[in-house]
């Protein structure tokens, strides 16, 4: 039984478009409440980013679940990440959090968690559907699910975030510029950071509902890099909507990716010989980051793009660290999903013990040049199957040699595809990912 409406990530989508509108909300949190309800007493929290729309979705969901007679707590604004440590913490039969993260204001969606704080199995998710495309009916008056809002969530949060990097380090003297994306971390980063020691500006932190990720946080880190250069901090911290992402800048004003992020929490915990297992990136992370694990002796595993797949390879091959080169950085020694906050302290942590800068800890893994070329697809394409194309990828291989790599795939949400070429040369590099588009698009309209 294929999936009718989950993604790899939840349920996304544009408001007012189906899925993503009210009357959906109504039914999909009926429809959970009607298989947590099954499991006995109990209830469901609810969390939200700071988009217009999550007011909307979030009353929608809460009368569905009623109508099932659940009970859920309100959460208000709430990174991803800490639904997710809440829900396991407080013991609540699932956690649902109304957000499209990285997306515009005018997208949403919604994803759940488990009470071990893990995305939900894909056998509920699909009882969950089942129960979409039933008629939906009402428990007796007496057995409705009733709401409260759960007062101390922000709180018990920040506690946590803290309590990831011991007692010992205190952040005094260090600057850092924080920015929040008018997300769900407006009112979790800044105290996080302060409290710490850190001497904390903080910018993105005014949501009104439609400037969620406007041109700024972690998918546009370019402001926060402008912010370090004018009050001289010694980095930055830009997060996305929901706060699962991190992106930081160091105090040059250069962007510090995911991937090189992930590199410097894997030599800290190899270091302290905290490091089991290998890490998990995805075919996406730069061919640079592989090299610079391998001088360390460590393996990098590379899973399907997203961060439900990286979890899954992790937990497959006993690995405690990975992430994507967008910022996704999981460390399952500390919590149960990606989030930035946390990551973001373990970084901290590094330059605190070793003294170094954060442009100094980056400098010890040089990322290759890597292109990506999006060509759209007016017919679905075998990619592994169709000779032109493997015939230029083969090619284009054969010019890289061992000192590249080239990525083709079909994009999960659009119809087009991915042309993904790095190696050493940028020069080569831009040639060839020009070259093999070109000779994609060829194949695609032949």
């Amino acid at each position: 039984m294929s999936r009718k409406y989950f993604g790899t990530d939840g349920i996304r989508g544009k408001v007012g478009e189906t899925p993503i509108t009210a009357d959906f909300m109504l039914k999909l949190g009926w429809a959970a409440g009607r298989i947590f309800a099954n499991e006995g007493h109990g209830f469901v929290l609810v969390g939200k980013d700071t988009r217009i729309s999550g007011y909307m979705f979030e009353s929608a969901l809460e009368a569905g679940l009623s109508a099932a007679g659940v009970d859920t707590q309100l959460l208000g604004p709430m990174p991803t990440p800490g639904v997710a440590y809440l829900t396991r913490t407080l013991r609540a039969k699932a956690g649902i959090v109304i957000s499209a993260s990285h997306n515009p204001y005018y997208d949403n969606g919604v994803k759940f968690f488990s009470v071990e704080g893990t995305k939900l199995p894909d056998d509920i998710e699909k009882k969950i559907e089942h129960y979409i495309d039933s008629p939906m009916t009402t428990v007796e008056s007496a057995h409705l699910g009733k709401a409260k809002r759960l007062v101390d969530a922000s709180g018990r949060y920040i506690e946590f975030c803290k309590a990831s990097i011991s007692t010992r380090y205190d952040f005094n003297g260090m600057k850092i510029v924080v920015d929040c994306a008018h997300g769900a971390t407006y009112h979790i980063a800044p105290p996080v950071f302060k409290e710490v020691g850190a001497e904390v500006v903080v910018i993105g932190a005014e949501p009104n509902g439609l400037n969620i990720n406007e041109g700024c946080g972690a998918t546009k880190p370019q402001k926060l890099a402008a912010a370090v250069l004018e009050h001289q901090a010694d980095l930055g911290v830009a997060l996305d909507g929901d706060g699962d992402r991190l992106v930081m800048v160091d105090h040059k004003g250069e962007i510090v990716d995911g991937d090189e992020l992930i590199y410097i929490i894997a030599k800290s915990k190899l270091a302290a010989n905290k490091l089991p297992g290998p890490v998990v990136g995805t075919l996406m992370t730069n061919l640079g980051m592989e090299r610079a694990l391998e001088r360390l002796g460590v393996k990098l595993l590379r899973a399907k793009v997203g961060d439900r797949y990286v979890l899954e390879m992790m937990a497959e091959h006993g690995g405690i660290l990975g992430g994507e080169n967008s910022g996704h950085i999981i460390c399952l020694d500390k919590t149960t999903t990606g989030d930035g906050i946390i990551a973001a302290l373990q970084v901290m942590a590094e330059i605190h013990d070793t003294g170094k800068t954060l442009y100094e800890l980056k400098s010890d893994m040089q990322k290759y040049p890597q292109v990506l070329i999006n060509v759209r697809a007016s017919r679905v394409v075998d990619l592994n199957n169709d000779a032109e194309i493997q015939k230029t990828v083969k090619a284009a291989e054969q010019k890289l040699g061992d000192k590249g790599r080239v990525l083709l795939r079909a994009s999960g949400t659009e119809p087009l595809i991915r042309v993904m070429v790095e190696g050493e040369s940028e020069d080569l590099v831009n040639n060839l990912a020009q070259e093999l588009a070109e000779n994609v698009k060829k194949a695609i309209d032949a």
